[in-house]
């Protein structure tokens, strides 16, 4: 249906379009239009399975060389063209199926935590994931919600909505179900809610217009994918994947070049150079990279970590300092009303009675403080009806409403302590009566509050101020002249295994900031009752007056950031990323979306609010730092096991470089023909299926693992040479010691070169002794089982299939003392490598 601009239409007209009534849809009929419209996930399409394996014949190189192959068999060799297709068929068959069993699986993480929202079907309430929504449905919305589509609203009250995401207006939009609206653009749509945007307060019903790739944001999703920067490590693997591929191109023209120049047959020459570019380009890479990091997420998951976003793995094994919020992270956030008390001190039902009334009519942010002011008791409101509100921020810290109740209207105030006291005039004495609030009341209300905030309490300033019959709306203006009733005093108990788990986190090279909203002196109580070390204290008005560079200054001695506004934050975490640290933000609530995208790596709650989730990159099914804790070992191992690959994908190609470009220069024959050249590479790629799986040594994980291109540069530089220097070897051994005849020298560095890549990874896997560190069972099977099946293809009447003969048993003596000596070398070049960067830092 064509439903252009749905808020400049009459309501009327948009549901009768939709087929739909304010009670929302049957189950019957969502069913069958979720077939029609498809998901809305606003993202694009999966490809389907036969485009992803089109996409890997789109490789230049492969299909240059299926075209050589079909040249081959054109000229007579239809044995060399069979081989040939057949290994690259397995080759993309190996790549696509892998990496599409990890999409899979982290598709199946990614929903376990998605977002659901309130839908009314079968006319009742139901809470589903918003995947399954339909143009249609009517859906209920609240403070912290994510919009699930766009639709056009039935109801709302006190609603605004951060449209920032689509918009870029940096400022929350008031939203009403006004009638049509005149103006075409999204700005004037302010009966409109677009999919994708937040709820920063107030309530709505929304009925839903269109879903899935037919909205806004769905119409912008691939531009605002190609937006989004590459991190460090995708940065990383991608530089390492042109700097290999630079590599094997200038090689194939050198060998190509001399091919021709010694006038070997062109077409013959030419497929192995282009065999010998698909051996040699990291094809495997991205396959290898993503299977490594989908069994990462499938460990963390199993260690209550969901991870939404694979290259975040990365940033949190990379990450050394954690900043938190300190409730329900430090704290039990099992938050309780203890006392409420009168300016004097004196428990006074006046304060319970304003406080109730303010929280059981908020619509705006409802905080745990809230919850527990209405779970303390239930008190009779029926008497009192709600006008308005000015619902809570995070720059005034506060919340009013105004009711009407016997005796006039009332304006109630409840907020932070310091800004409410500073707002009022007056305050209430234990009778009742309004007494003025001098100099002298104003030091006692702040010195009972620090004294509050010293013993660990959380604390909310409530007043209150007589308003007129006529007056029908509440604007901040309004929160002046007030008259101060008292305090809402509540306790969070510290949790008994923080004080681990933040020692836990120190001692794996992970510093903990505390970034919240609280005052300094219930932070301070906190981290004294947990063992917490204070380095430093900056609070929110001190912060607002730093620059940048004087912020960056005091990170290294401050790790207490008190009364701090969701912008400032994410200031620190700027600051954070700066100065070269890789920063991660734990929060869980609406304020804290910003910092949660400013993070290196944003980490939120399975409870969290709708935006706080939608802006993570890692979803914890418990709130505890000991999870983190868990996760940031899970991330690390991950890193460490792309590494492994790498390390030795990278030494092992630069030293076939180096050799193919050497026996290309001396031989008079191709060193390996392109079939087996692919064949080495395919029993190459089969043998890394287990790295994903390998455990790490525990000393590797120590300490954050940030990625480092040079390094690997440098590792690469020092063995492919070793590598390199055991191929010349084989090479002086099969034609002066053996007389190998092509066949045969073809056959013995197939074999040697398959045997020493492949077992290269027991030495390459762990910075210790090799028999010491055990490997994966897979790993294990499928490296040993390579080179058994390159032997025997060498050894048995298979091999002719390829262009083998039988080699001499003197070789295979040879084959053992080389490979070992060549892992004995690795060995010892690798212990030089490690050193020198324990050296260098």
């Amino acid at each position: 249906m064509s439903l252009n601009r749905p808020w400049t239409r009459p309501l009327a007209d948009l549901l009768a379009s939709l087929d739909t009534i304010p009670a929302g849809l049957t189950q019957a009929e969502a069913e069958r239009r979720l077939l029609i419209h498809g998901q809305n996930d606003g993202k694009n399409r999966r490809r389907p399975l036969w485009r992803e394996t089109l996409d890997r014949f789109s490789n230049p190189l492969i299909l240059i060389l299926l075209f050589a192959s079909l040249l081959s068999a054109w000229t007579g060799q239809t044995s060399s063209f069979f081989i040939v297709v057949g290994i690259i068929l397995l080759s993309v068959a190996l790549d696509v199926v892998q990496q599409r069993r990890a999409e899979h699986s982290v598709e199946a993480l990614r929903r376990a935590v998605g977002l659901e929202a309130l839908v009314l079907r079968d006319g009742a309430e139901r809470s589903l994931p918003i995947e399954q929504l339909v143009p249609g449905d009517v859906v209920r919305l609240a403070a912290g919600d994510v919009v699930p589509a766009d639709g056009r609203l039935l109801a709302a009250r006190d609603l605004f909505v951060n449209q920032a995401a689509l918009t870029g207006e940096p400022y929350p939009v008031e939203k009403h179900p006004a009638g049509p609206s005149d103006g075409a653009e999204i700005s004037a749509a302010t009966n409109y809610a677009f999919m994708g945007t937040s709820v920063i307060s107030g309530t709505a019903t929304l009925v839903i217009c269109t879903t899935g790739a037919a909205t806004e944001l769905g119409g912008l999703a691939r531009t605002l994918t190609a937006r989004r920067p590459r991190d460090a490590f995708e940065q990383g693997i991608r530089q390492f994947g042109m700097l290999m591929l630079r590599f094997t191109i200038f090689l194939v023209l050198f060998v190509l070049a001399a091919n021709v120049l010694f006038q070997r047959p062109w077409l013959e020459s030419l497929m192995f150079a282009l065999a010998l570019a698909v051996g040699l380009t990291p094809e495997l890479l991205p396959m290898v990279v993503t299977v490594t990091l989908a069994n990462g997420a499938q460990r963390m998951a199993g260690r209550k970590v969901i991870v939404k976003r694979l290259a975040a793995i990365h940033d949190l094994g990379a990450m050394d300092v954690l900043c938190t919020d300190k409730t329900g992270t430090l704290t039990e956030s099992r938050i309780r009303l203890v006392r409420y008390v009168d300016c004097y001190g004196a428990d006074s039902d006046r304060v319970l009675e304003l406080a109730y009334v303010n929280s059981v009519f908020e619509t705006g942010i409802r905080s745990p403080l809230d919850q527990a002011i209405l779970d303390y008791r239930t008190l009779d409101v029926s008497g009192t009806h709600k006008i308005d509100e000015v619902p809570f921020d995070f720059e005034r810290r506060r919340v009013s409403v105004l009711v009407d109740r016997e005796g006039g209207r009332l304006l109630v105030v409840k907020g932070a302590p310091e800004d409410v006291i500073r707002l009022s005039s007056a305050c209430a004495d234990g009778h009742g009566n309004r007494v003025e609030l001098d100099d002298r009341l104003r030091r006692e209300l702040h010195a009972r509050f620090e004294a509050l905030g010293d013993e660990g309490y959380r604390v909310l300033g409530v007043a209150s101020r007589a308003m007129p019959r006529d007056h029908t709306s509440a604007v901040v203006g309004d929160e002046t002249e007030l008259t101060f009733a008292g305090f809402a005093i509540f306790l969070d108990p510290p949790k008994a295994e923080a004080a681990a788990a933040i020692e836990a986190l120190g001692r794996a090279g992970v510093g903990v900031k505390i970034l919240t909203g609280d005052n300094e002196r219930i932070t301070r109580h906190i981290c004294k009752e947990i063992g917490l070390p204070v380095t430093g204290v900056v609070t929110g008005d001190e912060l607002a007056r730093m620059s940048q560079d004087a912020l960056r200054a005091r990170l290294p001695s401050v790790n207490l950031f008190c009364r701090v506004s969701p912008q400032q934050k994410e200031r620190v975490l700027t600051a954070l990323k700066t100065t070269g640290s890789v920063a991660g933000f734990l929060g869980d609530g609406i304020n804290d979306a910003s910092a949660l995208h400013a993070a290196d790596v944003g980490i939120s709650v399975d409870t969290a609010a709708d935006v706080a989730k939608e802006a993570a990159d890692l979803v914890l099914l418990d709130r505890d730092l000991g999870v983190v804790l868990d996760g940031v070992l899970e991330g690390r191992r991950t890193v460490e096991n792309v590494n492994k690959y790498i390390l030795m994908g990278s030494s092992s190609n630069l030293g076939n470089m180096f050799s193919m470009a050497g026996a290309s220069l001396f031989l008079p024959f191709l060193p390996m023909l392109p079939a087996q050249v692919l064949l080495n590479n395919l029993l190459y790629d089969v043998s890394e299926v287990g790295v994903p799986f390998d455990e790490v040594d525990a000393e590797a994980l120590d300490r954050p693992v940030p990625w480092k291109v040079g390094e690997i540069e440098r590792f690469m530089l020092l063995l492919g040479p070793v590598s390199s220097a055991f191929d010349f070897l084989t090479f002086w051994v099969l034609m002066q010691w053996l007389g190998a005849s092509p066949a045969m020298f073809q056959a013995g560095w197939f074999i040697e070169s398959l045997a020493t890549q492949s077992l290269v990874i027991f030495v390459i896997r762990t910075r210790g002794l090799p028999w010491r560190s055990r490997p994966h069972p897979l790993l294990a099977s499928l490296s040993v089982g390579v080179v058994a099946v390159g032997l025997l293809v060498v050894l048995t009447p298979l091999g002719g299939l390829v262009g083998f003969v039988p080699l001499p048993a003197g070789f295979f003596v040879f084959l053992v003392a080389a490979t070992a000596s060549y892992l004995f070398l690795v060995e010892l070049a690798k212990r030089f490598y490690y050193r020198r960067m324990r050296r260098v830092g």
